[in-house]
């Protein structure tokens, strides 16, 4: 009989709508009336895409120089150069001034002139300095932080397997390093109303037949039996498909370019669950003797119905 699990941290109460807990290996858990502060900046900066973050330096240059080339004008254009009569064209001029400023180019077409222009565009040039430290920085964080570049399978599938059934989906590194002891753990969330006919989550923790191996070269199929031991030994394959189940996982790996252990997220839920069917082959042998990794094939599935038709 299947051992349920106390509550991980998500929660025994749901609801028919409820969302996945995980998506994508990332949280998918609504945050309100948190407190923000300066220290987040750094960390969301570091997490998000390359086009945003490249997005936000560019609009941050674009909003600095012109806020200081509005404060130039305020000042006076005759303090940088003679006017040449139009507020758009002294704006566009004070722009790129503030442009060389900032970034301590200093082409030399425009000085200032006056105590005044000349404090205001030290402190641009200091607000330069620290801007591209701080921008420089992120960067350094973004190359350096150690990521973990593994591709699960987008189906599970429960077929036959050693006389009894299993639920298996597989993995692989995305990368061309091995990976040294990888090892995943699995919980299993099953969602069903209870007595009073709320909807209930219970937490199982999957009994899987290898969940630790020494190194992972090529893919790695991972395999749950449904034993008397399985939470879904119960269930037949119909109520299979309309069961609601999300399985969270949480894979390790060594990880030899950073040398430090890395960890992934990732989740299934039932609706990419295929039963009879089998992976396809997860490598070939060149003309050489060399293994094979076609990437593309990780989510190959066969119909195990029709093999049992064409025999």
């Amino acid at each position: 009989m299947a051992k349920i699990l106390k509550d991980p941290g998500v929660g025994y109460k749901s609801n028919r709508n409820a969302q996945r807990i995980i998506v994508n290996g990332q949280s998918n858990v609504k945050h309100i009336n948190r407190t923000k502060t300066i220290d987040d900046l750094y960390t969301y900066l570091i997490h998000i895409g390359w086009l945003q973050f490249f997005g936000y330096v560019v609009f941050s240059y674009l909003i600095i120089n012109i806020f200081f080339a509005g404060l130039y004008l305020l000042v006076g254009v005759q303090h940088f150069k003679t006017s040449s009569g139009t507020t758009f064209q002294d704006f566009l001029q004070l722009f790129f001034f503030s442009a060389q400023t900032i970034t301590t180019v200093g082409y030399g077409v425009l000085a200032p002139k006056g105590v005044v222009a000349g404090l205001l565009s030290s402190f641009e040039a200091l607000v330069g300095l620290l801007s591209f430290s701080f921008i420089t920085g992120l960067l350094y964080g973004r190359f350096s932080k150690p990521k973990a570049k593994i591709q699960f399978s987008k189906n599970i599938i429960i077929r036959e397997f050693e006389d009894q059934k299993a639920l298996m989906f597989r993995m692989m590194n995305k990368r061309t390093n091995l990976m040294i002891e990888p090892e995943l753990n699995a919980v299993m969330n099953i969602t069903e109303k209870n007595s009073s006919g709320e909807f209930q989550r219970s937490f199982y923790k999957l009994k899987l037949q290898r969940n630790k191996i020494m190194y992972l070269p090529t893919m790695w199929t991972v395999v749950h039996k449904i034993d008397k031991a399985s939470p879904l030994e119960k269930y037949t394959d119909e109520e299979l498909k309309n069961l609601e189940v999300e399985i969270y996982i949480l894979f390790k790996y060594h990880e030899e370019a950073f040398n430090q252990t890395l960890y992934q997220l990732h989740s299934y839920d039932f609706n990419c669950l295929k039963i009879n069917y089998k992976f396809g082959p997860s490598y070939t042998f060149d003309e050489e003797g060399r293994t094979v990794i076609d990437h593309d094939v990780l989510d190959d599935l066969i119909e195990i119905n029709s093999i049992l038709k064409q025999s």
